[in-house]
């Protein structure tokens, strides 16, 4: 791919946008960073404060730790963290810094602060409105449709911000519809690495620390370790051990930050760790590792777009078929291998739904790297999956639309019942 091909730029602009940093589960740290601002705007710290969320976030917040908060759980813990100690210009970052004093002044905020949640449902499914009150003056901030999309600023009346929200379109990011599996191989092996070197280098430092750590660490149910323990130590094992390690530390109160996918973190593990596993195995030149990096970012990207950042589809499923593409390129694999081996990886797994984030995360992400790397050792034995097989179709752009139809429109009324489900409980 030329560099003044369109899409050349818009790619390397993709991953610039998509590979940031976050620590704790994003659904959460965007609360906690809706609260920040409104906190900066109020001036002070509020004497009462009324949460909007639609179900997919109170979904994906209800059973995740918040870091920092010394193991505290649920919307009101994550939006008194960002009150209190939240730093608004660090975005998914925002609570990074807080201290173990400022633990205890979360915690007794949240115990002494009137704070009511709400289900909000405007047609969105992400969607945060949070209202600071402190006596008769107010702050409010809504954040729509991705984890830093601060579409209303409003203070006492004014609107000190406003975009329009359209749907459920992510304005403001480059066009995710210039993706398509051909393309992102003819990139993927032309692009200088200069150009995307800082953003992997960033991902494999920070993603492959949190694995090491959830592997040394006591965390959630140790999905890591229960594989390193029952199987022969040989490359399949780790490279799904050490992925299911870093959400296990993620999801239960690690403070180590990730570089996320497609709005999460647990994806940005499952697309870095068991490439960078593999490679290290076969002692791969650097440059090779960066190529397959970029290739396992930009198909899980591609594949998730159509479904949307939050979903009763498992995001843990795409990102486990973009390692496996990302492992194909790694293992000698040309555009056939690559290709084939993410549509045998979504015909295993596809089903995996989303109930929230939590511990059994990362026995998923675990099923989804396996699913990967038995796709492409099914294709590279002349075994495949084919057209009419279930949801898979003729070419693999045809069957990555019905899987992000599977994603966003079958499994809707799916979504709305696993959310029922946790409201009830």
């Amino acid at each position: 791919m030329e560099k003044t091909n369109r899409k050349y730029q818009a790619y390397i602009q993709i991953l610039k946008e998509e590979l940031h940093p976050a620590m704790g589960c994003t659904e959460p740290i965007a609360l906690a960073y809706a609260a920040a601002v409104a906190r900066r705007e109020l001036g002070c710290l509020p004497d009462r404060v009324v949460i909007g969320a639609s179900g997919s976030i109170i979904k994906n917040v209800k059973s995740v730790i918040v870091p920092n908060t010394n193991h505290l759980k649920g919307i009101p813990a994550a939006v008194s963290a960002g009150i209190v100690a939240g730093d608004p210009d660090k975005e998914l970052e925002v609570i990074a810094e807080a201290t173990e004093e400022d633990s205890a002044k979360i915690k007794d905020f949240l115990e002494n602060t009137p704070i009511t949640v709400e289900h909000l449902d405007q047609g969105i499914t992400f969607d945060i409105v949070l209202t600071l009150y402190h006596g008769d003056e107010y702050a409010k901030v809504r954040i729509a449709n991705y984890h830093t999309n601060i579409v209303l600023i409003e203070h006492n009346g004014e609107v000190v911000k406003e975009s329009e929200v359209k749907g459920e379109e992510e304005e403001g990011l480059t066009d995710r519809s210039l993706l398509n599996m051909k393309d992102i191989w003819d990139f993927i092996n032309t692009v200088d690495i200069e150009e995307i070197k800082e953003v992997l280098d960033r991902q494999m430092e920070y993603n492959y620390t949190i694995a090491k750590e959830g592997i040394r660490g006591d965390y959630g149910a140790n999905i890591g370790k229960v594989l390193l323990d029952m199987d022969d130590d040989n490359v399949k094992t780790r490279a799904k051990a050490m992925a299911a390690a870093g959400s296990d530390a993620r999801m239960n109160g690690c403070e180590l930050p990730v570089v996320i996918n497609s709005g999460s973190g647990n994806q940005g593990i499952t697309v870095s760790v068991p490439v960078m596993v593999y490679a290290e195995e076969l002692n791969v030149e650097k440059e090779k590792l960066y190529r397959a990096l970029a290739l396992s970012n930009l198909t899980a990207i591609h594949e998730k777009t159509p479904i949307g950042r939050l979903s009763a589809y498992c995001g843990a499923v795409n990102a486990g078929a973009g390692a496996g593409a990302g492992i194909a390129y790694l293992c000698g694999g040309g555009y056939e291998e690559v290709i084939h081996t993410v549509v045998n990886a979504l015909a295993i797994v596809s089903g995996i739904v989303c109930d929230g984030a939590k511990a059994s995360c990362a026995a998923k992400i675990a099923s989804a790297v396996d699913a990967g790397i038995l796709g492409y050792n099914m294709y590279i034995r002349g075994q495949e999956f084919y057209g009419g097989d279930g949801i898979v179709t003729k070419g693999v752009e045809a069957t990555l639309r019905n899987v992000g139809r599977l994603g966003k429109e079958g499994m809707r009324e799916t979504n709305k019942e696993i959310i029922k489900m946790m409201i009830e409980d």
